[in-house]
C-alpha cells in the first residue's frame, strides 16, 4: 500500500504540474506534508534545500529521496518512476501532435494564461517557509537570511547553490 501512495503522491503532481520541477514543488508539498504526513514543513524545506544544491532536475532528487525515506529502495524507484512517468507518457504519446501546433497562436497563449498560475503557487510555497523559518529561528534570523541570500544573490550575483550551501552551514553552526 505504501508504495501505491509514493507513486501517487509524485505522479499526480507531474500531471497538473504543468512547467517541471519548480511548478510542480508545491503540489508535492501538499501530498507529502499534508496530504500523507510523511514530512512537516520544516523537513520538506531542508529537502527542498538540499535538492536545489545539488545539480539535476529537482522535482526527481526529492522523489527520491522522500521515496527512499518512506519506502525504502524501492520506495526511491516508486517515486522517481512515478515523477518522470507523466513526461514520459505525454513525450511519447503527444510529441507529434506538439510539433505539428509549435507555432499556434492558441497554444502560445495557453502557456502565456499558465504562468501567473505557477507564480502564485510559488509565492505560496515561499509564505509558508517565511513562515516556518519564522516559528523555528525566529524574526531576527529569518530577516538576516533573507537580506543576505538576497545581497548575494542580486547585488554580487553569487550562483543560487553557493547560497544555498551558506545558508545550510548557517543553519547548522547557528540555528542547531
Amino acid at each position: 500500500m505504501i508504495y501505491i501512495e509514493i507513486f501517487l503522491a509524485f505522479f499526480i503532481p507531474g500531471i497538473v504540474g504543468y512547467g517541471g520541477g519548480p511548478s510542480s514543488i508545491p503540489l508535492v508539498q501538499y501530498e507529502v506534508v499534508d496530504r500523507y504526513n510523511w514530512m512537516t514543513v520544516e523537513e520538506f524545506s531542508e529537502v527542498l534545500a538540499l535538492g536545489n544544491a545539488l545539480p539535476g532536475p529537482i522535482a526527481t532528487k526529492m522523489s527520491g529521496y522522500i521515496g527512499y525515506e518512506v519506502g525504502g529502495v524501492f520506495g526511491a524507484f516508486v517515486g522517481v518512476f512515478a515523477t518522470v512517468a507523466p513526461s514520459l507518457i505525454l513525450m511519447i504519446a503527444l510529441l507529434g501532435l506538439l510539433y505539428k501546433y509549435k507555432d499556434s497562436p492558441k497554444v502560445k497563449k495557453m502557456t502565456t494564461l499558465v504562468r501567473p498560475t505557477i507564480a502564485i503557487l510559488l509565492g505560496v510555497l515561499t509564505f509558508r517557509f517565511f513562515e516556518s523559518s519564522y516559528e523555528g529561528a525566529g524574526m531576527i534570523q529569518t530577516l538576516f537570511l533573507v537580506v543576505i541570500s538576497l545581497f548575494l544573490l542580486e547585488k554580487w550575483k553569487v550562483h543560487p547553490a553557493f547560497v544555498i550551501i551558506g545558508a545550510l552551514g548557517y543553519g547548522a553552526i547557528f540555528l542547531s
